[in-house]
């Protein structure tokens, strides 16, 4: 064990740890086991990254035109910046993530991720020069690894940084989907099936206009996806505790942005106004609200789809994908789990909105103590919906069947069928084929056999396929028939 102090007191540190007191106190201080995003973590590890690269830029340019008697900065040596940069390049690709204790739930805004990963840094730059695990007076947390930074402007950014990164693993996912939606859009283009309006049968359509509503729904999902990029780049980095860049040069506010922007390759762009995007993190509940968009898209999707594959169904006509068994007692049982699980995904989604709007509001005053809670929601919902996108195009829709004798069938046995004929024989006597219909349990030809509305010719034209799924009907169509 090694022993490391604050201004509270004293802790014994494994000996081999590269995290240090600050990160041992917040582990004890906020006992759960929820873990961090792995995402942030990184993140954290390049925006600190551009923070270094800023100040050698600096210390370089401040060297170049002043002698180092003529300015008080005392600046690192070369091979001090160089292994922090070493050891946050480190972090950016995932490195050294078991000595990250904190847990994802947590007070503090943020402080405790900030000094947690400051620690790996030190330390393991400590390593890099050949240094003890802890020996903060070569190279400390604070004073080296912090250097220029704030908890309140390196965690929000990092977080933007993740969130913008797992967005485009989003948009690429929802287009995926779309275009397996789309495939059974064309597929069943004159698939013909009953539309059901409030649960009852209503008029007479067909599965690809049924699948061309999902199919522009996740079409609508994909492009606020995309625009999400525009709400969320603006960041707050350079802004120091919050926003007025306070004891920050600033040739250091005015660079560290463009760095990071160049590593990380992301349309990143620096605040107008840090103290408002310290501040204020409406920009998360306007993204995470298209997300929860999403989310009602996917369980609207899945629910139509379980309750159509449902044995409550007779003689149904859309069967899903059999991934699993369903019962550890009742033989052959097989449950709609694909469907149940994005239903579940879904309303952790809902709550994790409400989650989101409610702590971005309880921001007091210049600061947002509840960024760690708000930020770990967003990037699990973002990670829900990935996961979820996958599971769906994969598991479910490039597997649907769909049975299209079975669903001809009960359409022509529907009395929903009889609204197609009601421009031509009108309304009374359309009810009045539909009530034998129901009454014979016959189909729509053989009850119009029995009463002669209208001629078994014209009958069949105006109930074929295309007839029946085009838009209206115009006054030729009267008089043709």
């Amino acid at each position: 064990m090694r022993t490391e102090k604050d201004f509270i007191g004293n802790e014994q540190i494994p000996k081999e740890a590269l995290y240090g007191i600050h990160s041992l106190r917040a582990k004890n201080n906020f006992p759960i086991e929820v873990p961090f995003h792995i995402e942030w973590y990184k993140a954290v590890g390049i925006t600190k990254l551009a923070c270094y690269i800023t100040y050698d830029s600096f210390k370089n340019a401040a060297l170049k035109k002043y002698k180092s008697s003529e300015i008080s900065i005392d600046f690192f040596d070369e091979e001090i910046i160089e292994v922090l940069k070493k050891s946050a390049e480190e972090v950016a690709d995932g490195k050294y993530f078991e000595n990250f204790i904190v847990p994802a739930i947590q007070g503090g805004a943020g402080t405790s991720i900030n000094l947690n990963i400051n620690e790996i840094i030190a330390n393991s730059s400590l390593l890099k020069i050949n240094e003890e695990l802890g020996n903060y007076k070569i190279i400390d947390p604070i004073e080296h690894a912090n250097i220029y930074q704030s908890t309140n402007d390196v965690i929000p950014t990092a977080l933007k940084v993740a969130t913008i990164g797992l967005l485009e693993k989003l948009e690429d996912r929802i287009n995926k989907l779309r275009f397996e939606v789309e495939k059974q859009e064309k597929k069943h283009r004159n698939t013909l099936r009953i539309a059901y309006t409030q649960m009852q049968e209503a008029v007479p359509s067909s599965y690809g206009k049924l699948f061309s509503t999902y199919n522009d729904a996740l079409s609508r999902d994909w492009w606020r996806v995309s625009k999400c990029f525009e709400r969320i780049k603006v960041v707050n980095l350079g802004g120091s505790a919050v926003g007025t860049s306070l004891a920050v040069p600033r040739y250091f506010v005015m660079e560290v942005v463009q760095n990071l922007q160049k590593l990380t390759k992301l349309p990143i762009t620096k605040s107008e106004n840090l103290n408002d995007a310290t501040n204020n993190l409406d920009s998360f509940v306007e993204v995470h609200a298209i997300l929860k968009s999403h989310a009602v898209n996917l369980e609207k999707i899945v629910s139509d789809l379980r309750l159509l594959s449902s044995e409550l169904v007779n003689n149904k006509e859309v069967s899903i994908p059999k991934m699993q068994v369903g019962s550890s007692i009742m033989p052959s049982k097989i449950n709609p789990v694909i469907p149940e699980f994005v239903v579940g995904v879904a309303h952790k989604i809902y709550s994790n909105d409400l989650l989101i709007s409610n702590l971005s509001a309880q921001g007091n005053l210049d600061l947002n103590a509840y960024l760690p809670i708000i930020g770990n929601a967003i990037l699990e919902s973002i990670k829900l919906l990935i996961a979820t996108n996958k599971s769906l195009e994969e598991n479910l829709i490039s597997g649907i069947e769909i049975n299209e004798n079975i669903a001809k069938e009960k359409l022509f046995k529907s009395p929903s069928i009889t609204t197609a004929l009601s421009p031509y024989i009108g309304y009374n006597k359309a009810a009045e084929l539909s009530k034998e219909m129901r009454k014979s349990n016959c189909n729509v030809f053989e009850a119009n056999k029995k009463l002669n509305l209208i001629e078994q010719q014209k009958i069949e034209t105006v109930l074929q396929t295309q007839n029946l799924l085009k838009a209206g009907f115009s006054l030729n169509d009267l008089i043709s028939l």
